[in-house]
């Protein structure tokens, strides 16, 4: 799904989200079953007739007309795909969760600065108006210190019906679980509010308290609640440290009444003020500010317009980052995405959660 989305995202008219100064073409897509599958792909997201389909990777990687690569498989093989494309010279947009552990992202890195080519983790969120300008007021001071972030990212679904036992929600030789898929956004802004808006010198990793629940048919986490102590926190220079509590979890809902009456899904708690924004915490709809005293009737929600799904301005910096000749992008960059594998490497060390080894390992190439 994400995979269209994206692909159709990147064919809609940049002036339509006020964007003149990069485009985007697709020109090839591919599927590791077959090439008539990667053909329907293309045509279903409406792409350009010359656009190629390839019913393997390598065939992909081997195209000269291919700058950067999209990667959207399942968590358990980023590390492989993501490392066929930096050894064949490409450029990659790799998806959340970046890899299953933090030594594969660690890995990655190391590949790409010996290449000397752009990687970057697509966490989509980051890049929305709204999270620029949410940061900005962090870092601004208009919340105070902010001591405080909330964080929610659940579905509430009968876990047995909607995915048995081999779907890759649950299925952990394919990195199943709440915490890689739904999690990383819970802590995408627990980190986005309470980490990226220090500067990069005064940045610490958080200690890590957290609780996972297991899926009885698989052993995935199917509920997984992350304490987060951050030793510095906003806004800078930094007097104070700050907690960020991430939320998820398949049995239960963030919104069990679509959007009604128990927004918001994530709160941002300062001294001077409080930012609560509605969600899902992966797309959020609207944000309101509520200085500290104003009653909540004067406070009105903000609701952004987006042309599309939102992920073209992932893409946007992606495009922006190449012309530049950069290799990472200062939104997301190489060590704030390897703290983030490292907390979440610890959230699993402390609940006894392992993946296969095949999908662990640095070695490749690996048949997954």
């Amino acid at each position: 799904m994400l995979c269209a989305a994206f692909t159709k995202d990147l064919l809609l008219d940049p002036s339509s989200r006020d964007v003149s100064d990069v485009k985007h073409r697709v020109v090839a897509a591919a599927s590791s079953s077959s090439v008539d599958r990667a053909k329907k792909f293309l045509a279903n997201c409406g792409c350009p007739s010359e656009a190629k389909a390839y019913g393997s990777y390598p065939e992909l990687v081997e195209d000269p007309n291919v700058d950067i690569v999209y990667v959207a498989t399942p968590h358990s093989h980023h590390y492989q795909n993501t490392m066929l494309c930096l050894l064949a010279g490409k450029h990659v947009l790799c998806e959340k969760a970046f890899t299953t552990n933090a030594a594969q992202a660690k890995k990655l890195i190391e590949t790409a600065k010996e290449k000397k080519l752009f990687l970057m983790e697509a966490v989509w969120t980051r890049f929305f108006p709204m999270s620029i300008q949410i940061r900005k007021m962090i870092q601004d001071g208009e919340l105070g210190d902010v001591h405080r972030v909330i964080a929610d990212n659940s579905f509430g679904a009968n876990v047995e019906e909607r995915w048995g036992t081999e779907h890759r929600m649950v299925n952990m030789d394919l990195a199943g679980g709440a915490l890689l898929d739904l999690g990383i956004y819970s802590l995408t802004w627990v980190f986005q509010c309470l980490y990226h808006t220090l500067p990069p010198d005064s940045r610490k990793a958080p200690s890590v308290l957290a609780s996972i629940s297991k899926y009885a048919k698989t052993g995935a986490d199917e509920k997984t609640s992350m304490l987060l102590t951050f030793p510095a926190a906003p806004p800078a220079p930094s007097k104070h440290d700050a907690h960020g509590i991430a939320l998820t979890n398949f049995r239960v809902a963030t919104f069990p009444n679509k959007h009604g009456l128990t927004r918001p899904a994530i709160r941002i708690q300062g001294t001077k003020g409080e930012i609560q924004v509605d969600g899902p915490a992966y797309r959020p709809r609207n944000w309101r500010f509520i200085p500290v005293g104003r009653v909540d009737g004067d406070v009105e929600w903000v609701e952004p317009n987006i042309p599309g799904h939102g992920m073209f301005w992932e893409a946007d910096e992606c495009a922006r980052c190449l012309r530049d000749g950069r290799l990472e992008s200062e939104v997301l960059g190489w060590e704030e995405s390897v703290v983030i594998m490292e907390t979440m490497d610890e959230v699993r060390r402390q609940n006894g959660q392992k993946y296969p080894e095949k999908i662990e390992t640095l070695d490749y190439p690996v048949e997954l």
